[in-house]
This record gives structure tokens, C-alpha cells and sequence, in this order.
């Protein structure tokens, strides 16, 4: 490094200061493709439009250097460990890996939420420490978030190869993580109306449905902004991705207009399911898996995606910073990338599964899941889906706060 240009430790410790003291945001850019070089005049380019001037403007090109640099050798794998949300992957794939590959993944379900997550590690992370995890998996906007703050390992890719060849076409760019350099899907799923048919006497296919005055006291949201008024703004024909923090705004406007008029019975987490099969309710802003599962218990429970368009997220499978065992978390990533495997994880959980074959299996094992557009959109389906908008940390807690005087959180 040449005299007078900032070491990778000072740039780190300039942008952390500026990020949490509010002054900007910030995206840095660690990988080992040769692409990664070549994308430094777009990640610039981004990083201005994100308001990231300055230091991390000037020095994309030596990140994108440090990028090229990851190498997770091939090593015995031992003990390691892996935190995902409960009920989210059928265990016997756990025991597959650990007899095929040896050692033993410690599986922990204690992700609930992706903030509550969040702040149970983040202690460590800011202070540039092991949180003891070596796969964890995060939702697109706190995935963002992490590798905006540095906060995850660069992917080797030589020792995920079935990643970059069996990832579905749709979900490898997404707009924190382009390359996917440091993140690989899990499973996806879509935001959309969860119902019950025998109460409403017919079929609901639009947002307009949630205010409708018709459903008034019996309607759900969810208590989390980016769901509730990213679906909203779909509905109301805006793209929430150009939309920034004043159409948000707009949103949480109507929404708060709707909730004040008693429209909602209130806004919730995954506990709408129970207000849905005890008919506390008829509507509700619904999680498409959550539908797969309720509807084949309750056949009067429907699941529609909306027909302006849907969001469509995904958790992603990262290696925090500081990964004890990246060899162990890579190959096990690029074993649940083997379509079989996927397939079996798939016909599981019931969410949009991302690797390339899936449904091609399942035709044969499960034709009626493989028919399910809930797991398998339809290509027209799969054309009205958007992601997220995006925002910097200092935006998302303008948002949140701006919610929670509606949701009264």
C-alpha cells in the first residue's frame, strides 16, 4: 500500500464512525471473483447514489482488490454451526451432510425476528468478534444492512460451485449484494392475501382489498414498514424500488389514515395465522408458506397473490465476519444447491425454493406441490414481483419510527 492511501482498517473504522453517528451510509464491496474488479466503476457509482462519498468513494477500487483475495482452504470439517429460523429446513438434511462430509452442525433455531437477531450479536460484531455462528440466515433488508456494516465474509466461490451454476435466474442480482459475493438464498416467498373464503363469500385478488370498508375491523397488516407498505405501494401502482423515503412515507400515510378509521384489528407477526384459523378474521397481509401449510389443514383458508403485484423476499444464508468455519458453512451451502437436496427442503418448509431443478423432481415424488404457484410461480406471476426498497440505516429508523406511531409499537 502506498504512502499516504488509508489502510483497510482506518477506511472500516472512518465509515463505521459515520454510519451510526447518522452522517451516511455505507456499502462495502469483499469477494474473490475476478468480476469484482471489473465492477468498480458501477460500485462507485452506486455508492455515490447511496450518498457514500468521500474515503469509501476513493477507495472501491482497493476493496474490489481485497475482494479478489478471499481463499477459505479445504480443511477437515468438524464441528460448526448454523442459525436459522424454526421450522425451516426438514432436519434429516442436517444428518445427511454430517454423514457425507463428517463432523457435526450444532442446528440452532433462534432466529425469530431479524432485528431481535440482530441485536443479540451485534455486540460482537461491532467490536470485531466471532458471534460463534458460521451460517446465519437474514432477511433481504437486514442482509443489506450486515454487508453494509461489514458484518459478513466473503463468499469462496470455488467451494460453493453449485451456487453460481443451480441459482434461479431471478434472484442473482439483487441490488445489496449484485454479484452475490457475500449471500445466497435460502428460500423465497411473497407477501400477498391470506383469507378466509367462507367468510368474505367470494374471491379476493386486489390490495384494495385491505380497505375495503366491507372487511373493516377484520383485517391484519404486519408490524414490519418495509412489508406492510412496500405491498401497499404495489397495490397503489408505485415501484417500490424508485419510490425512497418520501413515496414510504405516502404509504404510511394511508395506512395510518385506514388504521385510525378502525380498518385493522390490529398489525402482527407471524401470529396472524392463529386470528385467520380462529376467524378473528377474514383478511390478512400473509406470508405465501405460511399459506401452503394453514390452507392444507383448512381448506377455507386461500392464499391470492395480489394482482397489481407482489413483494417478493428472500432469507439469505451469510457468513458473519470473523467465520470460524467458512470451509464447513460453503460446503454445506453448496450441498443444499444439489437440486435432490433442495427438492427435500423444499417439499418441507413449502416456500419458493431458489435452485434450478426442483420442480423437476418434485413433478415426480409430489406432483401436487410441484402445481402449487405458491411454491412455483407462474411465469406471469413472477413478472408483477418486486423486492424491497432500499434504504440506508439512517432512513430505515426514520421509517420504523414513522410506523410504529401507526402500529403503536
Amino acid at each position: 500500500m502506498s504512502e499516504g492511501t488509508p489502510s483497510r482498517g482506518q477506511i472500516e473504522s472512518h465509515l463505521e464512525r459515520l454510519l451510526w453517528s447518522g452522517e451516511m451510509d455505507r456499502r462495502r464491496f469483499l469477494g474473490r471473483s475476478a468480476g469484482a474488479v471489473a465492477m468498480t466503476s458501477g460500485l462507485a457509482s452506486f455508492l455515490s447514489a447511496c450518498g457514500i462519498a468521500g474515503t469509501a468513494e476513493k477507495n472501491v477500487e482497493q476493496l474490489a482488490k481485497i475482494a479478489a483475495t478471499v481463499n477459505h482452504p479445504k480443511v477437515p470439517i468438524e464441528n460448526w454451526v448454523f442459525s436459522n429460523w424454526p421450522l425451516y429446513i426438514d432436519k434429516a438434511v442436517l444428518d445427511e451432510f454430517d454423514e457425507k462430509f463428517g463432523g457435526n452442525v450444532k442446528y440452532v433455531e433462534e432466529i425469530n425476528d431479524n432485528n431481535e437477531f440482530f441485536g443479540k450479536v451485534r455486540p460482537q460484531l461491532t467490536a470485531g468478534k466471532s458471534i460463534g455462528r458460521d451460517v446465519v440466515v437474514l432477511t433481504d433488508p437486514m442482509a443489506a444492512r450486515w454487508v453494509r456494516s461489514s458484518y459478513v465474509t466473503p463468499l469462496d466461490k470455488r467451494n460453493i460451485p453449485n451456487g453460481v451454476k443451480n441459482l434461479t435466474d431471478p434472484l442473482k442480482s439483487p441490488p445489496f449484494d449484485p454479484e452475490r459475493l457475500f449471500t445466497l438464498p435460502w428460500q423465497s416467498g411473497s407477501l400477498g392475501l391470506g383469507y378466509d373464503i367462507e367468510a368474505t363469500g367470494r374471491e379476493l385478488t386486489s390490495m384494495d382489498e385491505f380497505f375495503n370498508p366491507e372487511w373493516k375491523g377484520k383485517v391484519t397488516m404486519l408490524g414490519d414498514v418495509l412489508d406492510t407498505v412496500t405491498a401497499v405501494l404495489i397495490g397503489d401502482g408505485v415501484d417500490p424500488t424508485t419510490a425512497g423515503v418520501d413515496g414510504y412515507m405516502k404509504g404510511i400515510e394511508k395506512v395510518e389514515k385506514a388504521a385510525k378509521a378502525g380498518q385493522f384489528r390490529r398489525f402482527s407477526g407471524n401470529d396472524y395465522t392463529t386470528d385467520l384459523t380462529k376467524g378473528n378474521i377474514v383478511l390478512a397481509l400473509a406470508y405465501s408458506g405460511d399459506m401452503v401449510q394453514l390452507s392444507a389443514e383448512n381448506s377455507n383458508l386461500k392464499f391470492a397473490y395480489p394482482e397489481e403485484g407482489a413483494v417478493l423476499w428472500t432469507d439469505n444464508m451469510m457468513l458473519p465476519a470473523k467465520v470460524e468455519h467458512p470451509f464447513a458453512a460453503e460446503t454445506f451451502m453448496n450441498f443444499c444447491y444439489e437440486p435432490e437436496v433442495a427438492a427435500k427442503i423444499a417439499a418441507y418448509v413449502n416456500y419458493i425454493p431458489p435452485v434450478k431443478g426442483v420442480r423437476e423432481i418434485l413433478e415426480k415424488s409430489d406432483p401436487e406441490l410441484a402445481a402449487n404457484p405458491l411454491v412455483f410461480p407462474t411465469d406471469e406471476q413472477q413478472k408483477k414481483f418486486y423486492p424491497y426498497g432500499q434504504f440506508s440505516s439512517v432512513q430505515r429508523q426514520e421509517l420504523d419510527r414513522a410506523f410504529a406511531k401507526v402500529t403503536g409499537g
